[in-house]
């Protein structure tokens, strides 16, 4: 809940694919969410089919009011590098599904963000920045215009990894995408204050919705287009059920308590032939004398996702996409 108990204000930051698409289903539809905008970001695929594919999901969602804004094309250092083995060529599978044809708005994301961020310092109702796909708008927006973060609540992402990754051994997508965006939102989000929970791959994978779970839904186009996200999931996944993936993190922004986490310092690696893009969970005891660590003090802590309620966010998803 938001201020007063209220709905919570929240902006989502997406590459909308499959899993992205999940996440827009549940933010844009439960009702203790006040959805204020999306921004998009290159990732999953081309910054083009990111936008069309939120405007899509968010048309299905019955949730055209929602603003839309492009954002990066390409990370800040390195092209970009697309999925398509995981979301299809467009993003969504390439299901079929009737594309929108609204624009976004004029404005660009690091706009849109700062602008809403202004106005919840102004009002005292603070922003939750749910980031899923390559942090380079967040830090964009965080190098240009600092004090707009007085107007964050926390940041909850969807990236990372304590364990192993998925783009490489070392490394999730989202932040092996643009590790560097990434370090400057972690560095900045510990130097103003503003918390950080990372839900990473260490849970990613633990909110799965079957197949005969997905075929009950129905009725509506937003059940529609859920149940065709998972069939396609699965398809590719060759599986009988498939995670909501980044759904999870929105999840954890609406039910806290159905996510643990532990505090923990974390480094995302810039440099390394096998390393770059990962995210280094320092699990060791600071109390201790670790003063022969070269690189000093840690740096921010950051709320690393260990373990998830599965079944309950599984009926929190299926209950408000239907």
């Amino acid at each position: 809940m938001g201020k007063d108990g209220g709905m919570k204000p929240v902006i989502l930051d997406v590459d909308t694919g499959l899993d992205d698409a999940c996440a827009l289903l549940l933010a844009a539809q439960h009702p203790d969410l006040d959805l204020k905008a999306v921004t998009c970001v290159g990732g999953n695929v081309g910054l083009d089919e990111v936008v069309v594919n939120t405007l899509t999901v968010l048309e299905a969602a019955g949730r055209e009011d929602v603003p839309v804004a492009r954002g990066a094309a390409l990370p800040l250092l390195q092209p970009v590098r697309s999925a398509p083995h995981v979301h299809g060529v467009d993003g969504l599978g390439d299901i079929d599904w009737p594309k929108s044809t609204r624009t976004p708005v004029g404005a660009h994301a690091v706009e849109v963000l700062r602008d809403n961020l202004r106005e919840a310092a102004r009002t005292g109702e603070l922003i939750t920045l749910i980031p899923l796909a390559p942090m380079t708008n967040i830090a964009l927006l965080l190098r240009t215009y600092p004090e707009a973060a007085a107007g964050l609540r926390e940041i909850v992402f969807m990236g990372g990894a304590a364990g192993i990754g998925n783009a490489t051994a070392s490394a999730e997508f989202n932040i092996w995408t643009d590790p560097e965006a990434a370090a400057i939102v972690l560095s900045t989000a510990g130097r103003l204050g503003v918390g950080v929970t990372m839900y990473g791959l260490d849970v990613f994978y633990d909110v799965p919705i079957t197949l005969d779970q997905a075929r009950s839904l129905g009725g509506s186009p937003s059940a529609d287009l859920a149940r065709r996200l998972i069939e396609k999931r699965s398809e590719l996944y060759k599986a009988d059920a498939a995670s909501i993936g980044d759904g999870g993190a929105v999840c954890a922004v609406i039910d806290p308590s159905g996510l643990t986490t532990e505090p923990y310092p974390l480094h995302v690696e810039l440099s390394g032939s096998w390393s770059r893009g990962r995210t280094i969970v320092d699990t060791r005891d600071w109390s201790g004398d670790l003063t022969s660590d070269p690189y000093g003090p840690p740096p921010p802590v950051v709320q690393v996702a260990t373990a998830v309620d599965g079944p309950r966010y599984t009926n929190l998803w299926l209950n408000t996409v239907q």
